[in-house]
């Protein structure tokens, strides 16, 4: 480390670390602590958008599934992405199962 990082350098290393501006989040309009977004989700939620200082207030959903809706999107007239398919069942695994 005996030679100094460029100012261009360091910026663009520090830019990539950082949240990126126009991000949404959302937040439960509860009283209490915090919880996983899917606990009460019929309770209103605060969407919020990160301006690259603070998170200002940008609307309110009135459920989790509208604040998804949101956040990623819906295809179509509200019909969920496609996800990964289910696995099938198998053998169960370990040494107790009979040949």
């Amino acid at each position: 480390m005996d030679e100094e990082e460029p100012l261009a350098s360091w910026a663009a290393r520090r830019e990539q670390r950082l949240r990126p501006v126009g991000q949404l989040r959302v937040v439960r309009l509860t009283v209490g602590r915090q919880r996983g977004a899917h606990v009460l989700p019929g309770e209103p939620r605060l969407i919020v958008r990160w301006d690259g200082y603070q998170w200002l207030p940008e609307t309110v959903a009135e459920d989790y599934a509208t604040a998804q809706r949101i956040l990623y999107g819906a295809e179509g007239a509200g019909a969920p992405r496609p996800g990964r398919q289910a696995r099938r069942p198998g053998k169960a695994p370990g040494r107790h199962r009979k040949p």
